[in-house]
């Protein structure tokens, strides 16, 4: 169950992480055909865009009946796998936080210095995921 919901979250987050302004636009626009005035970059259109992607990535999960990789929990590197896509995870939801609340911080050396630590968790978190699913998907392969 964990598993799942670890391999849920990671599909979240990715497009979130990866795409956040598009996401953000996205949202945007959703709110302006609905009549709200918004401005780019604002948080609503941010929120708004992100249960969009939840939204999108849980049709997925229910049409589908899974989300990729599907691993072994008896395989090699399955739980190594998923050690790391929860480490990525918490960076990741780090990084989307501070995206949200960054409108918040009114000291401007602070702003910065926490803008650099989230930018590096964002790419530390692209290569956490690539190496995670990795080791999940190698977990699935016949034994040789």
């Amino acid at each position: 169950m964990l598993a799942r919901i670890n391999i849920f979250v990671a599909w979240f987050l990715i497009p979130q992480t990866l795409t956040m302004g598009w996401v953000a636009a996205i949202g945007r626009i959703v709110l302006e055909l609905l009549g709200v005035n918004t401005y780019e970059g604002d948080i609503p259109g941010r929120i708004v865009g992100a249960l969009l992607l939840l939204a999108a990535v849980y049709l997925v999960l229910h049409f589908r009946g899974s989300l990729p990789p599907e691993g072994k929990p008896e395989g090699k590197g399955f739980r190594f796998g998923h050690r790391l896509l929860l480490a990525a995870n918490l960076l990741a939801s780090l990084f989307v936080i501070f995206q949200f609340t960054h409108l918040l911080i009114d000291n401007r050396d602070l702003y910065l210095v926490l803008d650099g630590f989230t930018n590096a968790f964002g790419v530390w978190t692209m290569a956490l995921w690539v190496v995670g699913f990795s080791f999940i998907y190698q977990s699935a392969l016949p034994k040789k």
